[in-house]
């Protein structure tokens, strides 16, 4: 689904709940043509490519208002957007972002893969190699934007920024990882990948999911 779209359907559905903390909270799970996005912060800085060079490769750049900086989603990419009302919730926002950075770790353990936190950046980390990231907007309360996983996507667009504004950092993905593992790998279908990520999200932040339908 491409970018925008995605981000007019949180919105949608962020506007529809404030003032009705007994709505349901929905979580849309999507992949998304090459798109980088900028953070609150900016990140253009971090850039290392131009706009035209872009362009050429037919890859947007779209200003956000979630937290964090520059960074890149791709096919291949999980890309989860919870839009949840943490105030119905009472659930702090740090609280949120250690559970979404949870899923990821527990998603990561699916495929036999021990990741963890790092001190420098929100997400998630194999060493100094980030395969996870969190980026969150708050608006009355209720959270859009969410998580990104690195699954079996091309990195080499990561090599035109410095990812999440940090520099002398690698990205990597499941696919990386389970090949240097020298394990098979034909590629995590990303039903599978869905199906963890829910399993986790009902488990992590306590909640009972149903799926009414899918885009």
């Amino acid at each position: 689904m491409e970018y925008k779209r995605a981000l007019e359907f949180q919105i949608k559905t962020l506007e529809e709940g404030i003032g009705k903390p007994f709505s349901l909270d929905r979580i849309f799970f999507v992949e998304h043509p090459p798109v980088f996005t900028l953070g609150k912060r900016g990140g253009e800085e971090n850039l290392t490519v131009s706009r035209e060079f872009l362009a050429s490769r037919g890859i947007d750049l779209v200003q956000t208002d979630r937290g964090g900086n520059i960074t890149y989603h791709g096919p291949g990419q999980a890309v989860l957007y919870p839009v949840v009302n943490l105030e119905a919730k009472r659930m702090g926002v740090k609280d949120f972002v250690w559970g979404l950075e949870e899923i990821m770790k527990q998603t990561a353990l699916d495929f036999h893969i021990q990741a963890s936190r790092n001190s420098l950046n929100h997400g998630l980390w194999v060493g100094n190699a980030k395969i996870g990231s969190v980026g969150l907007s708050i608006k009355k309360g209720i959270s859009f934007h969410g998580l990104a996983m690195n699954i079996n996507l091309d990195l080499e667009p990561f090599s035109w920024i410095n990812p999440c504004g940090l520099s002398h950092i690698s990205v990597t993905s499941v696919k990386n990882e389970l090949q240097k593992a020298g394990k098979d790998f034909s590629g995590p279908a990303m039903n599978q990948v869905k199906a963890s990520f829910k399993k986790h999200f009902a488990s992590v932040l306590n909640y009972d999911i149903s799926e009414p339908h899918e885009s």
